[in-house]
C-alpha cells in the first residue's frame, strides 16, 4: 500500500468523522474556532491511534494471518465500506450538539472503530511509503490519518453551522466507495500469484470516470438556468456517440480478435455474447425501478421511491456495463494482452469520463428543475458514477481469477452499452429538427475511434 493508497484510505476513514462533524456543526449552530480545532483533534487523534492499535495487535498473530489476510483485508474493507453505504441510506441518527469531554469521547470512539479494524489490514497489505520498516511506514500512515481526518472534521463543522446537512449522506456513500475499491485492490494483488499485474498502480486510473461526473454535477453551480431542448439533444447525442465508439471499437473488436486467436469463427461467440449482453441489460431495466428524465418514461416493478431517485437508478443502471467494460480493459492492459493495444485502458477511461460530463450535468439539472435543492442536486449526480469503478474492479478480479473469459465479458459489455445507447437516441430529437442532436452523436463517436487507433 504506496502514499497514494493511503491518502485515499486516510479520506475514506475521515467520511464517518466527517459526516458526524457536519451534524454536530448543524445542532451547535455558530461554533467557535476553539470548537473547530477540538473536534478536529478529538477525531484526528482516535482515527489515528486506532489503525496503530490495531496493527500492533495483528502483528502478533502474522503468521496466522499471513494465510488469509488478503482476504481478511477484502472482507473487513468491504463490510466497513458497505455499511458507511448502508448508513448513508438509512434515517439520519441525532449527534449531541456538546463539545464536553464526554460527548467527543463517545463521538470519536464510534467513528473510529473501523480504523481499528484497518489497521489489522496494515498487516495484511504493508505499508510501504518509505524504504524503511513495517512500524516505521505504519507510523506515518497514521499521522497521515489522523492530520487528515483533523482537517476533514473541522471542515464539516463548518459545513455544518453554514450549510447544513445536506452532503452528510453523500459523504458516507463516497467514502464507503473508496473503502470499497480499496479491498478489492487488496484481493486482485493476492489473487495475482503470476505477477500479471507489474503495474498496480493503473488500477486507480478506474477513477478516471469520477472525474467526469464530478465536473458534470458541479457545472449546476454554474448557470441558475434550466437545460433547453436544444442543449439537452446535444449533450445525449455527444454522450452516445461516445458510447456506441467505445462499445464497438473498445469493446466488440477486440473481443473478435481475442477470440480469433483460437477458434476461425470468433464473430460467432462474439455475437452470443452481445446478445447475453443485451438481455442483461433488459433484465436490470426490468427488475430496477427507475426514471428516464426529461419524459414520462418509468420502467421496473412498481415502488414507494421517489421520482429522485428512481432518476439516479436510471444512471447507475446505465454505468454497470460501463464499469464491467473498464473493467475487462484494465485487465486486458494488466495481462499484457496481444490483441488489445495496451493504450487503450487510459482511453477507456477518458472516454468513459467525457461521456459521463454530459449525463451528470443532465440529471443534476433535472433534479433541480423538479424541485431538489442544487446542493443536493450535485451529490446525486457524483453519486450516480459510483458503479463504474466499483463494477470496474470487480470485473478485474473476475478476469484475473479466469482469464479466459476476456473477450466474452468484452463482447457482452459492449452488447449492454449499445443497448443503454440505443434506449437514449430517441432523446436526441427535438420536434422536427434533430440536426444537433444527430452532429453531436457523430462528434462524439469520432472523437472515441480516434483516440483507440492512433
Amino acid at each position: 500500500m504506496g502514499l497514494f493508497e493511503v491518502l485515499l484510505l486516510a479520506v475514506g476513514l475521515a467520511m464517518d468523522a466527517f459526516a458526524v462533524s457536519i451534524c454536530k456543526g448543524l445542532a451547535a449552530g455558530k461554533v467557535t474556532k476553539r470548537e473547530y480545532l477540538l473536534c478536529g483533534v478529538w477525531f484526528g487523534s482516535f482515527q489515528g491511534v486506532m489503525p496503530l492499535i490495531g496493527y500492533l495487535v495483528g502483528s502478533n498473530f502474522v503468521k496466522l494471518i499471513s494465510m488469509v489476510a488478503p482476504w481478511v483485508a477484502f472482507i473487513l474493507l468491504s463490510l466497513i465500506g458497505g455499511n458507511m453505504i448502508k448508513e448513508a441510506l438509512g434515517p439520519d441518527e441525532e449527534v449531541s450538539p456538546g463539545f464536553d469531554v464526554k460527548t467527543m469521547f463517545m463521538m470519536a470512539v464510534a467513528t473510529s472503530i473501523d480504523a481499528l479494524a484497518v489497521g489489522i489490514t496494515f498487516v495484511a497489505v504493508p505499508v510501504e511509503i518509505l524504504d524503511s520498516g513495517s512500524l516505521v511506514n505504519v507510523v506515518i500512515a497514521v499521522i497521515i490519518i489522523a492530520v487528515i481526518t483533523c482537517i476533514i472534521s473541522m471542515a464539516g463543522v463548518k459545513i455544518g453551522s453554514v450549510f447544513g446537512d445536506r452532503y452528510k449522506a453523500g459523504s458516507e456513500i463516497m467514502g464507503g466507495t473508496i473503502l470499497l475499491f480499496i479491498g478489492f485492490r487488496a484481493l486482485i494483488t493476492h489473487l495475482d500469484s503470476a505477477n500479471t499485474l507489474s503495474d498496480t498502480e493503473t488500477i486507480f486510473g478506474m477513477l478516471i470516470p469520477l472525474v467526469g461526473t464530478l465536473i458534470g454535477s458541479v457545472s449546476i453551480y454554474a448557470k441558475k438556468a434550466q437545460l433547453s431542448d436544444k442543449m439537452r439533444a446535444v449533450l445525449t447525442g455527444f454522450s452516445s456517440g461516445i458510447m456506441l465508439s467505445a462499445a464497438v471499437w473498445g469493446m466488440i473488436e477486440p473481443a473478435v480478435n481475442g477470440i480469433s486467436t483460437s477458434t476461425k469463427k470468433g464473430i460467432v461467440p462474439v455475437t452470443i455474447c452481445f446478445c447475453l449482453g443485451v438481455v442483461f441489460q433488459i433484465l436490470l431495466d426490468k427488475f430496477i425501478p427507475h426514471t428516464h428524465i426529461y419524459s414520462d418514461i418509468t420502467e421496473g416493478p412498481e415502488s414507494s421511491l421517489s421520482m429522485n431517485i428512481k432518476a439516479v437508478l436510471k444512471e447507475l443502471i446505465h454505468h454497470i456495463p460501463e464499469g464491467i467494460a473498464l473493467g475487462a480493459i484494465y485487465a486486458a492492459h494488466f495481462m499484457e494482452t496481444s490483441w488489445i493495444s495496451s493504450s487503450v485502458a487510459l482511453v477507456m477511461a477518458v472516454a468513459i469520463a467525457l461521456q459521463n460530463i454530459p449525463e451528470a450535468l443532465s440529471l443534476s439539472f433535472w433534479l433541480r428543475e423538479t424541485g431538489t435543492k442544487t446542493g443536493k442536486a450535485f451529490l446525486m449526480g457524483v453519486v450516480s458514477g459510483a458503479p463504474i469503478p466499483l463494477f470496474g474492479i470487480i470485473t478485474v478480479v473476475l478476469v484475473v481469477l479466469f482469464p479466459g473469459f476476456l473477450p466474452y465479458i468484452m463482447a457482452l459489455s459492449g452488447g449492454a452499452l449499445v443497448y443503454t445507447t440505443i434506449e437514449e437516441i430517441p432523446q436526441i430529437a427535438i420536434e422536427k429538427d434533430n440536426d444537433r442532436g444527430a452532429l453531436s452523436f457523430a462528434v462524439g463517436f469520432a472523437i472515441v475511434m480516434l483516440m483507440i487507433f492512433v
